[in-house]
């Protein structure tokens, strides 16, 4: 497995401090973020899920506690939107670069609006993925709001 990812790359251009930590994926697990945080041995509120979506059919990206849902109706309205889906996995692909379980909010390959769920700020560092399965970033939440340039929200149902 290389730690070497765009999204590590993306993440060192930026001057943003972090580490890496490899686990063991799980392709069959039922939900991929849980499976990550009980791998690292972390709270699953501080190992962040990165979702793409589309809000009024434009695509997004939002990163929430792994323990947690998105409401839909909290995601439209962090982007001033009337109405987001779940993009379908093939296009989230397609648009970052990355295969599913392995998206990063970091070094995609076309950059979209981004949101993190506020609630995660308030953490020391969380996990988010590092561009592969796998693989995670630990980082202070607040440096990958700036990296991002993401908006802070609730977004939890």
């Amino acid at each position: 497995m290389s730690k070497t990812t765009r999204a590590t790359l993306a993440l060192s251009k930026a001057g943003v401090p972090f580490s890496v930590h490899a686990y063991d994926y799980d392709p069959n697990a039922e939900r991929v973020g849980l499976q990550a945080a009980e791998a690292l041995g972390e709270d699953p509120r501080r190992v962040l899920k990165t979702l793409m979506a589309e809000v009024d059919g434009k695509p997004v990206c939002c990163v929430v506690p792994s323990d947690r849902e998105v409401s839909m109706k909290k995601l439209a309205s962090a982007f001033g939107g009337k109405s987001a889906a779940m993009m379908k996995p093939a296009d989230a692909e397609r648009l970052t670069g990355y295969h599913v379980g392995g998206i990063s909010p970091f070094g995609q390959k076309k950059a979209v609006p981004t949101a993190i769920e506020e609630a995660a700020l308030s953490e020391a560092e969380v996990y988010i993925n590092g561009g592969q399965r796998g693989l995670q970033v630990r980082l202070a939440p607040r440096d990958a709001q700036a990296a991002l340039k993401a908006i802070a929200a609730p977004l939890i149902a």
